[in-house]
């Protein structure tokens, strides 16, 4: 199926099957082909990709979410019903507790707006959770007056919080999100940085995340890192630890800006000639085991969006088996040139 012939369908592209096959088609109207991920991994000697010891577990837990963003990999918005149950969280409970997991990393949609969200952070805690990540699309905080005191509970429990933040400008980040969201997102930063986050000596850890707001590729982390900072602390005397660049994978709502902007076929052009063999090393993958809404075990969340579920025979909490899931070949395709491309990417940013 050409791309040319998409450009009409881009409204059915949540389809995981459609997707796929645009991903894995690699045929572009120009004549050319895309070289398969795997092969490139043949190519450099850098593959099968393999997990490592596990040290995170990220749970997904739905897809609603207070905004719709241009970007959004996971197709997340007010509509979307999708929540894990409480069931599936005591399993997870369980999990942590028969394995030496050091991390639980949260996200959504607006993993705040779970019902159990402040239920569930609480039971983990009891039984000796110690590093919390909460990713945050920060106007949650401000959405609504029950979501207010989250700062101070995110303190209590010495939450580590990973907040979106396109950019440290309001137009490009309203292009990006939505109209509004640069405001109050500031205003979610204040009151974070009011408890403590984010501050030197505080202990309480605030990251923030870019996106490219287009089809291309995020600049050098360290040098936006420091753009922001300055940016952020003159305008607004806002302080924040570190900045993370994630580049935006060909999944999902990007795949269909890709697709209506014409862009696709040079997006993936970009990735593949930007393929970095010193990350595949350091993927996500090879340390996270993403958990759907429903309890279905994925690679990263990137799989989760494409239902590439992991290869092994375990493939829900409810089979699960840390020394089967640890023995699988992580689940590859075309996307996964994103999270290798240049200094490579992953929910915490560059990896080389």
């Amino acid at each position: 199926m050409g791309v040319k012939s998409l450009k009409k369908r881009e409204h059915q592209l949540s389809n995981t099957a459609q997707q796929l096959e645009i991903l894995n088609s690699g045929i572009f109207a120009a004549g050319g082909e895309l070289p398969k991920f795997e092969d490139k991994l043949k190519e450099t000697q850098t593959g099968p990709i393999r997990p490592k010891k596990l040290e995170i577990l990220q749970l997904n837990l739905g897809y609603m979410c207070n905004q719709v963003c241009a970007h959004c990999h996971v197709d997340a918005g007010p509509d979307r019903k999708e929540m894990m149950s409480r069931v599936t969280l005591k399993k997870c409970l369980q999990i942590l507790q028969q394995t030496s997991v050091n991390t639980l990393d949260l996200t959504g949609g607006a993993p705040e707006m779970h019902p159990d969200f402040r239920w569930f952070v609480t039971e983990a805690s009891k039984i000796g959770v110690k590093d919390f990540i909460v990713r945050s699309n920060l106007t949650i905080l401000r959405a609504n007056k029950k979501y207010y005191d989250l700062p101070e509970f995110f303190k209590v429990h010495n939450i580590h919080v990973v907040s979106s933040l396109p950019f440290y400008k309001k137009e490009k980040t309203d292009r990006q999100r939505g109209e509004g969201v640069f405001s109050q997102s500031i205003e979610a930063l204040k009151a974070l940085n009011k408890v403590g986050y984010g501050l030197s000596g505080s202990g309480l850890q605030l990251d923030l995340v870019y996106n490219p707001a287009g089809a291309f590729l995020a600049g050098n982390q360290q040098a936006l890192e420091q753009d922001f900072k300055k940016a952020l602390k003159k305008d607004f005397d806002i302080e924040f630890n570190q900045l993370f660049t994630i580049t935006n994978l060909p999944i999902s709502r990007f795949l269909e800006y890709l697709i209506a902007s014409e862009n696709y076929e040079d997006y993936m052009q970009r990735l593949v000639e930007a393929f970095n063999p010193a990350a595949v090393a350091n993927v996500m993958c090879t340390n996270t085991l993403s958990v759907r809404w429903d309890g279905f075990l994925y690679d990263c969340d990137f799989n989760q969006m494409l239902d590439l579920k992991v290869a092994s025979p375990v493939q829900h909490l409810n089979d699960f088996d840390l020394k089967q899931l640890q023995s699988r070949a992580v689940c590859i395709s075309q996307h996964c040139y994103g999270c290798t491309a240049g200094a490579g990417s992953s929910c915490q940013g560059a990896v080389v």
